[in-house]
């Protein structure tokens, strides 16, 4: 019989994986499978582990785009691995050393291929991954992609390719508390000097437009990105998926497994702790900074944050917003991809090329 944790991940995240690159056929059969949360690493991890070495086949064989695919989406697999699995360290950190590896590998056979790039940041580096749609105009628009609580830079593919494909430029970042950095710097309510370090970053390459910036955040990140552009007028728009206004006023109604992480990653000592931490997560006073073009995307239905937080931030946002919220939306609206994935690339586009 299947139990409680294994059922709350497929149940609150289901169509996420899906959306985010794993094969339909193969989530069917894993989540048809696994029976206790203490196997969820090391299932996702052999299967991750199937398309690793489909990939290396391929680039033994010479046969480029093949190898791309298949170690982008086994780092897709190694992520999903351990994408909430810090009750299992040791584990959790051999499934995300796999995923950096695989998306590693990939990147020089992407289309358009991609670049690990570092970013100082206080007394340590972010770590990105930075794609340039192929094109004749120099300097490009760029896109910077926030992750949430238990997302990471190696799930972006299918989003970066969102915005790759209208021009735009994409860099994909693990910022504190997040993928890579995890290890180094606690998750933080503060953003904004995140975002200056991203700036700082851009206007070092030649090939990016500094004055053409925008940012797209999910779930926890859907809050960092609200927070990072506030107050910064480098930034020229911003969208927020499924974040939270307060998160801790949500803390309670959060999955065990996302407050479990949350505790891990915020380095809080306890439950306790990381509830009164959790309060600290606050658009409240940064909001009426806001003063770029706004995107507000919501789920009616999402289950970790409530949707009340997406007509708090258009209210106190000072730009201009742009708020959808879909009635059967889950948490990311990752259930109805089709319904704004390639409408907020459209409205990038308009703010940005």
């Amino acid at each position: 019989m299947t139990d409680s944790l294994v059922l709350s991940a497929i149940t609150n995240w289901g169509p996420r994986f899906v959306t985010n690159g794993v094969d339909i056929a193969d989530f069917t059969r894993l989540t048809s499978s696994i029976e206790t949360w203490r196997g969820w690493c090391r299932e996702w991890s052999q299967a991750g582990e199937e398309h690793r070495l489909l990939g290396e086949a391929a680039l033994a064989s010479r046969q480029w785009l093949s190898a791309g695919t298949h170690l982008a989406q086994a780092a897709v697999y190694f992520h999903f691995a351990k994408f909430l699995f810090v009750d299992y360290p040791d584990e959790m950190h051999e499934a995300h050393a796999k995923a950096v590896e695989c998306l590693t590998m990939a990147l020089p056979y992407l289309q358009p291929p991609g670049e690990r790039v570092t970013i100082p940041f206080e007394n340590s580096s972010l770590v990105g991954i930075l794609r340039r749609p192929i094109s004749d105009v120099p300097s490009l628009p760029v896109v910077v992609l926030i992750a949430g609580l238990d997302s990471t830079k190696e799930e972006f593919r299918t989003t970066e390719q969102l915005f790759l494909e209208r021009g735009m430029a994409t860099l994909s970042i693990d910022g504190p508390g997040q993928g890579e950095m995890e290890y180094e710097l606690p998750a933080r309510s503060d953003w904004e000097g995140v975002g200056a370090a991203i700036i700082a970053f851009v206007d070092t390459r030649s090939d990016l437009d500094g004055s053409r910036v925008g940012v797209w955040g999910v779930s926890l990140g859907g809050y960092y990105a609200p927070r990072l552009v506030s107050g910064n007028p480098r930034y020229r728009a911003c969208i927020a998926l499924s974040g939270p206004f307060q998160l801790g006023e949500d803390f309670d109604r959060l999955p065990d497994l996302t407050k479990r992480a949350f505790m891990v990653r915020s380095g809080s000592a306890t439950m306790e702790e990381a509830r009164e931490y959790a309060n600290t997560f606050s658009l409240a006073d940064a909001a009426s900074s806001i003063n770029c073009p706004l995107q507000i995307i919501f789920g009616a239905k999402d289950r970790l944050f409530s949707a009340e937080a997406a007509y708090r931030l258009q209210s106190s946002a000072s730009g201009p917003v742009d708020l959808l919220v879909l009635e059967n939306g889950n948490h990311g609206c990752s259930n109805l991809s089709y319904r704004h994935r390639y409408q907020a690339a459209d409205w990038m586009q308009s703010q940005l090329v």
